[in-house]
């Protein structure tokens, strides 16, 4: 079991979680990243940041399994990937 701080948009808390606390931090420098990208693409509130940041995760989310989707389905070749 792993923990975490984060301290960021204005908000600080610890988490406690199934995964190691190496797994963590990758998926929080990941989140920096996506935070970092928004926040240099305009003015917005941290709430707003921060729905941002989600709705662009799902995205590359639901990509990610409408690609593996349409490849366990035969309709993309695993030699295009």
């Amino acid at each position: 079991m792993g923990s975490l701080q984060i301290d960021m948009l204005g908000t600080s808390f610890s988490i406690k979680a199934n995964e190691d606390d190496e797994y963590l931090k990758k998926l929080l420098k990941y989140y920096t990243q996506i935070i970092d990208q928004i926040t240099k693409n305009g003015k917005l509130t941290q709430q707003q940041v921060s729905i941002m940041a989600g709705i662009m995760l799902c995205d590359e989310l639901y990509k990610e399994k409408s690609k593996i989707s349409q490849i366990s389905k035969g309709k993309i070749p695993t030699s295009s990937i």
